[in-house]
């Protein structure tokens, strides 16, 4: 294993996050070509240790795996380098793109574009949950979790950090535990506390700012992305019905469609998927206040999301060793992710119906939402069907996909 220099740690880190399209999958997938088999900074067993590390965090496993990666290669300096290079690209996109859907999203060609991404954002979260599915639910207790998780969620309404906390409750005491591996070194720690109390300072510091100076908007936007980074396990696509649900019906900062095509816009840029809370914030900012506010809300969402990634490689990533020997810890994870599939069942099943039903009502008792079947859309459900060919029948490209459909969205409507 050789360490590179900080100018080749730029280098190769501004690439990664210039070409990281395609979810986590092809995120991880692209650094281990890049970090392992082209260039030997990391060995193939410590680059697994790290994404099982990332996995057990809260937050985007690619960004903080790239994170951790720098730490290890270049310390403190690394990591900044390499996390910030792997955002930053995406950042920036989302930043247009949002600002030009809040401009122009309501032109009649704009929204017919979005009607096939939409359609397109049902098969990619079908297809996050077939990937995830065939990982986790290898044991039979693995598929009641998660069956329970999917009940709890859209049929109870139960909030999901609750539904975290009581899987990884479950699988920490009551779950077999995967024997552990061979000991290995572990990285001499450095001073813990002080790591915890600078990047805690860093995260927390604007959100006191704001609250102090009565931003009252801004303060709601910080706090509640900053629980969400907190909750962030199992990936972006887990934690996003417990977003949508905050800021459509809560918050009522955007409506339903505006949350899908938020989710469609984000797939298609490099960088970790929870971008899409800068895109969220973008749009909720330019309604209270135009283009000003919307940069102010963007740049919260970014930093109380990306922040706490920092802080929990920086404290976390000199005990991996350690980490990485404790079994029970290694069942939680596993508990969870079973519960992660249950969400992204929930998040995909929500989508299609507000994507395929005009009319759609709630249930006197349950909190599942009720489709009227006769408001049925032909139109979205051929359009779904499409791209459920494109991407599951004929394995293309998301960023690919995505742009067909649009066309094809365009296409319909013209006749």
């Amino acid at each position: 294993m050789t360490a590179p220099t900080t100018r080749e740690l730029i280098k190769v880190f501004g690439r990664i996050g210039i070409l990281s399209f395609g979810g986590p999958a092809a995120q991880i997938a692209l650094m281990h070509r890049e970090l392992v088999e082209t260039r030997d900074w990391l060995t193939e067993e410590g680059y697994l240790r790290a994404l099982s590390l990332c996995m057990l965090l809260p937050g985007p496993e690619a960004m903080q795996l790239a994170t951790y990666a720098g730490w290890r290669l270049r310390g403190v300096q690394g990591g900044l380098i390499a996390g910030l290079l792997f955002v930053i690209p995406g950042a920036l996109v989302i930043l247009c793109l949002a600002l030009g859907y809040a401009l122009y999203g309501q032109v009649p060609l704009v929204q017919a574009a979005f009607e096939g991404i939409k359609a397109t954002v049902i098969v990619i979260v079908l297809q996050a949950l077939l990937k995830v599915s065939r990982k986790a639910l290898t044991q039979s207790s693995a598929l009641v979790l998660a069956g329970l998780a999917f009940i709890a969620l859209f049929f109870v309404g139960l909030p999901f950090p609750l539904i975290i906390i009581a899987a990884a409750l479950f699988g920490l005491f009551f779950r077999n535990a995967p024997s552990p591996g061979a000991a290995v070194l572990q990285a001499r720690a450095p001073d813990t506390l002080r790591t915890l109390v600078i990047w805690t300072g860093l995260w927390s510091a604007p959100v006191f700012a704001l609250w102090a100076t009565d931003q009252v908007f801004l303060t709601q936007i910080a706090l509640f992305f900053s629980k969400l980074a907190v909750v962030t396990f199992g990936g972006a696509y887990a934690v996003l019905a417990y977003m949508t649900q905050t800021v459509v019906q809560d918050f009522g900062w955007i409506t339903t469609d505006e949350m899908i095509d938020a989710l469609g816009l984000a797939e298609t840029t490099p960088g970790p998927l929870i971008l899409v809370t800068e895109f969220v914030a973008l749009l909720a900012g330019f309604a209270k206040g135009g283009i000003g506010m919307a940069v102010a809300a963007g740049a919260v969402a970014l930093w109380v999301t990306f922040t706490p990634c920092f802080l929990w490689i920086f404290l976390a990533g000199p005990y991996l060793d350690k980490i990485a020997a404790r079994p029970r810890l290694s069942a939680a994870m596993n508990a969870i992710t079973a519960a992660v599939v249950g969400v992204i069942l929930n998040l995909a099943i929500w989508f299609a119906i507000h994507v395929l039903f005009d009319q759609i009502g709630e249930h006197a008792v349950l909190a599942a939402p009720v489709p009227e079947l006769t408001s049925l859309d032909a139109s979205a459900l051929a359009l779904t069907l499409a791209a459920a060919c494109l991407l599951l029948w004929l394995k293309r490209g998301m960023v690919e996909t995505l742009a067909i459909m649009a066309a094809a969205g365009l296409a319909l409507a013209a006749f």
